[in-house]
């Protein structure tokens, strides 16, 4: 896809904020630190759309941009490990779940996961979520560089079986290198019927 503009809509933690349903969407979601605005930002080829941040759990609002003014791309705040008020953490899951499940325009969720890391129950748990509800699910490893070609190779498949699903349905990304960058952009375009 040619990226003329992208621009920032809103934040929200409500349906009562979120923009007008008018664009096709696809959502963003992972673990903290899996490099989920680093994959953004390269998608759309700009450094700083979405903040970046060393530290986990930055992202605690639903942020809505659009691309070309024909597609919204959705940054969900990361679960796992990020250290954040237990407080705050609670109503992530309600927050993301409501989204999730009445956002009449989302078309599919990008599930991102470090390539380093054998994904676990929360991993499995939100692919399962997701096809309970019908919402298509691009899967991306993200971190690619980190490893050699071999190494990536053996950490696909890895993968793949914790997860119960074909390599092929595994894209391997870099934000450093843009490996898989067309591939992603791929998946997104055939899901909101942009091809």
């Amino acid at each position: 896809m040619l990226v003329k503009s992208a621009e920032f809509v809103t934040s929200a933690v409500k349906p009562t904020q979120y923009p007008e349903a008018l664009l096709p969407e696809v959502a963003f979601a992972g673990r903290s630190n899996v490099g989920k605005s680093s994959l953004i930002n390269t998608l759309v080829n700009r450094k700083r759309l979405v903040k970046t941040s060393s530290t986990p759990g930055r992202t605690q609002l639903i942020n809505f941009f659009t691309v070309n003014r024909n597609l919204s791309l959705v940054d969900l705040p990361g679960y796992g490990y990020a250290r954040v008020p237990e407080s705050v953490r609670r109503h992530w899951g309600p927050m993301i779940e409501t989204y999730l499940k009445g956002r009449e325009t989302l078309r599919a969720v990008v599930l991102i996961l470090d390539i380093r890391r054998i994904p676990g129950i929360e991993e499995q748990n939100f692919i399962d979520w997701l096809s309970l509800y019908g919402r298509a699910a691009i899967l991306v490893l993200t971190k690619a560089d980190k490893l050699s070609k071999s190494a990536q190779k053996k950490q696909r498949r890895a993968i793949a079986g914790a997860l119960n699903v074909d390599e092929t349905a595994l894209t391997l990304f870099s934000a450093k290198t843009r490996q898989g960058l067309p591939q992603v952009w791929s998946a997104i375009e055939r899901v909101t019927g942009d091809e």
